[in-house]
């Protein structure tokens, strides 16, 4: 592994104390990025996840997309756990830990309802996960979202409380507004990963392009993704420093969507008999969710200064250093349960059995 790679999880608290930092105590710095927006997308932000998601896409070898489309458990359980299983967790995680605080309720559902669709093909690529196969899922997220997010929004915020007897609240967006989330957080950096792949093969060679050309990009996405990190925490540093009590509530229950929708999603791959490179994405797809979309849709229905949109925020806060940790318990259970090493090498033969 890289010095990049072998210490991402220092990169990554050092890149939050600075966006704290930066954040709390720069003047202005926070209204100022929250001004550069186009269409309700941070640019800055977006520039961030750009960088951070083309080296991935570009590595992925789309000749062999079709051998995933052709694995029914694997597309029937990433549908299940992230349409069915994972927007149900979260409603019910978010009454059980905030029944007090509707607005932080809100928030919370809304995160669980928005699928991720960016971040998460860098969790899949540190944990060596199948690539091909995590390009195909988020495609398949996105398609979803477009389709589902607002029928999903009315039924967990309006008609599902209603049967219960709950309070309910209404969710205002349109699907122009997430086909156009999509379009850039995913359609630019897989058009560009795509026509990446095919203009250097026919060029130079795959030889060239998976020796010479991957290498020299690859390292960007770490940068993108650090950059995104310190712009995500000045962007609330202020807000985060005035009421910690209320980002712990919102964060605990956070932590235990995280954790049960990723085990969920790795111990069923293993129960399909996926294997661990696919077991893994399915279970990166599952617990991940796309916060620019979340934090958006709250900052557009219920205002910049609501508690929806501290706890959307407070979402990818909380997720990136817990996926991050996820990425090594990943890389241990590959090893612990699928007797397989992630990397590649062998693994060494226990005692007493033959070499």
């Amino acid at each position: 592994m890289s010095t990049l790679d072998r210490w991402l999880p220092v990169w990554i608290g050092l890149a939050m104390i600075a966006g704290l930092v930066l954040g709390r105590y720069v003047p202005g710095l926070s209204g100022a990025l929250a001004r550069l927006e186009v269409g309700g997308i941070s640019v800055p932000i977006a520039l961030g996840l750009l960088v951070m998601m083309y080296p991935v896409l570009a590595k992925v070898r789309y000749d062999r997309v079709a051998a995933v489309t052709g694995d029914r458990k694997l597309l029937v359980s990433s549908l299940a756990l992230n349409w069915v299983v994972g927007p149900l967790v979260m409603f019910v995680l978010a009454w059980v830990f905030l029944p007090d605080l509707p607005e932080y309720r809100t928030g919370l559902i809304i995160v669980g309802l928005a699928r991720c669709i960016a971040m998460v093909v860098i969790w899949n690529d540190l944990a060596c996960g199948d690539r091909e196969a995590a390009a195909v899922l988020v495609a398949i997220n996105s398609v979803f979202q477009v389709v589902m997010f607002a029928v999903l929004g009315w039924f967990y915020l309006t008609v599902l409380p209603g049967w219960l007897g709950l309070d309910s609240q209404g969710l205002d967006v349109s699907m122009g507004q997430i086909a156009v989330n999509v379009l850039v957080f995913l359609g630019v950096p897989l058009v560009a990963g795509i026509a990446s792949r095919w203009l250097g093969e026919k060029r130079r060679g795959r030889a060239w392009y998976e020796e010479k050309f991957v290498p020299k990009v690859g390292p960007w996405a770490l940068y993108g993704l650090l950059f995104t990190i310190v712009l995500l925490f000045a962007l609330q540093g202020e807000a985060m420093t005035r009421r910690p009590l209320d980002v712990a509530r919102i964060a605990l229950p956070l932590l235990a969507y995280f954790a049960l929708m990723w085990f969920a999603g790795l111990l069923l791959g293993k129960a399909l008999g996926l294997g661990y490179a696919r077991s893994t994405t399915l279970a990166f797809t599952a617990a991940g969710n796309n916060f620019e979309l979340a934090i958006a849709v709250a900052i557009g229905t219920f205002g910049a200064a609501s508690g929806q949109a501290l706890a959307g925020v407070v979402g990818p806060l909380i997720e990136v250093p817990v996926l991050v940790g996820l990425v090594y318990v990943s890389l241990w259970a590959a090893r612990a349960w699928f007797q397989t090493d992630p990397f590649g090498e062998p693994l060494p033969v226990a005692k007493g059995r033959a070499a």
